[in-house]
This record gives C-alpha cells, sequence and structure tokens, in this order.
C-alpha cells in the first residue's frame, strides 16, 4: 500500500518540521514537500541552524523538496486529498481512518496528502485543487490540531492500514511438488494406502503461504522418519 507524499502549504514554524520529520521516519513515509517561497524555508533552515544539534532530523528538513505551487507538488500524484474541516459538495469528506481504507482499496501508485499552514489551513483556492478532503474529528471548541500532531494522526493511521495489508508470500511450484513428493513418500510407508491427489487437493485449493507448505511438507517427512 503506497503512503502518501506529504504537502506542507506555506508552514512557519521550523519546530513543525522537525517535528513532522520525526513521525515520517516513526511511521515510513519518506516523501514530503514544501510549497513556500525559498526565502521562507531558508529562514526556517536558519533557525534550525542556530538553535538545534545537528542530527538525522535536521537533515532529513535541511533536505526537504520545496515548489513554488500546489500544481506543481502534485503533478505526477493520480489522487490528491486536502485536510479541512469544509464540506465541499460533490467530493468525498472523510476522516483519517476512512482514508487509510480508501488509498488501501483505491491503489494509487502515487498520491499526495495536502496539510495548510498553522495559521489559517488551506485556503479555498486550494482545497479547490484536491480531488477529496479529510478531517479530523475533534470538539467544536478546538475544531483544529498543530500541524505537525495532524500529521502524526494521518501517518499513524495510514501506517495501520498498511500493516493489516501486508500479503504474506505464497507458495511456489516448487514447493508443491516437494510436498507432492512427501506425501509420496509417506504413502509408500504406509503401503500405498494414502491417497496423494486427495490429500494435495484441498491445499490447492486455497493459496498456502511459504511457511504453510513448509510446515505441511515437514509434517508428510515427519510420517517416514517416524
Amino acid at each position: 500500500m503506497p503512503m502518501p507524499r506529504l504537502v506542507l502549504m506555506h508552514p512557519r514554524n521550523a519546530d513543525n518540521l522537525v517535528s513532522i520529520a520525526a513521525a515520517m521516519r516513526h511511521f515510513g513515509l519518506t516523501d514530503w514537500v514544501v510549497v513556500t517561497a525559498q526565502q521562507y524555508l531558508d529562514s526556517m533552515q536558519s533557525v534550525l541552524t542556530k538553535h538545534r544539534e545537528p542530527n538525522e532530523l535536521f537533515t532529513d528538513v535541511m533536505k526537504v523538496r520545496r515548489v513554488d505551487t500546489l500544481a506543481d507538488a502534485v503533478a505526477d500524484c493520480s489522487w490528491v486529498v486536502g485536510t479541512t474541516m469544509r464540506v465541499l459538495e460533490g467530493r468525498p469528506r472523510v476522516t483519517p481512518r476512512e482514508l487509510a481504507a480508501l488509498s488501501a482499496a483505491r491503489g494509487d501508485e502515487r498520491w499526495a496528502l495536502v496539510f495548510g499552514s498553522e495559521a489559517n489551513g488551506l485556503i479555498n483556492a486550494e482545497v479547490e485543487q484536491c480531488h477529496a478532503v479529510s478531517f479530523i474529528p475533534s470538539d467544536e471548541a478546538q475544531p483544529s490540531l498543530n500541524l505537525s500532531q495532524a500529521v502524526v494522526v494521518y501517518a499513524h493511521e495510514l501506517s495501520l492500514q498498511r500493516s493489516a495489508h501486508v500479503v504474506p508470500a505464497l507458495a511456489d511450484d516448487g514447493m508443491v511438488r516437494a510436498l507432492r513428493s512427501a506425501i509420496e513418500q509417506a504413502a509408500r510407508f504406509h503401503h500405498g494406502t494414502l491417497d496423494v491427489d486427495a490429500l494435495l487437493a484441498p491445499l490447492l485449493r486455497s493459496p498456502l503461504t511459504r511457511e504453510e507448505m513448509a510446515r505441511w511438507t515437514a509434517a508428510f517427512g515427519q510420517v517416514v522418519a517416524g
């Protein structure tokens, strides 16, 4: 399940960039883009240079890719999701958990998750460029989260969904043949009273993993060894 590109629209806080870099490392995100003028990114990086000791997160922030517009940031993405509390007619509006499930079902090779600035979030013109929107359910007294906190919420849900969709390696034909050989040896050990094809049939109807097939093969091997 591909993880999204994080697109940060006009971030203002250098510490938020470091926190986002940490979240990305924790949850396996690697692609992020900052939409801002070069001088603003330079300014944030300068703050980090003066007030933080160099480390891996510091290095990540110094290497973040910068572009001028949202269009530049998502030009190669087949799906663009903006994070906002707005409701847009005709466009999906989902929670982070629903977004994670939807992204897994869609299977986009490259997609983007867009976050607005710390001050005002995404402006109307930016939201209109998104194909769908997502929001974090929260109390009406405090409807918005800090930028880096919001990134952590989405990264966590996406990571959980990706873990749930890990597909184990399936047994190949060579392993099937090894199992047939083990069953045939067991059949000879029992003087031909075992029906090899009948025993194999239910196993072949279900796609067994490599680990499962190895266990079946070892089990029939024990029949002969025992």
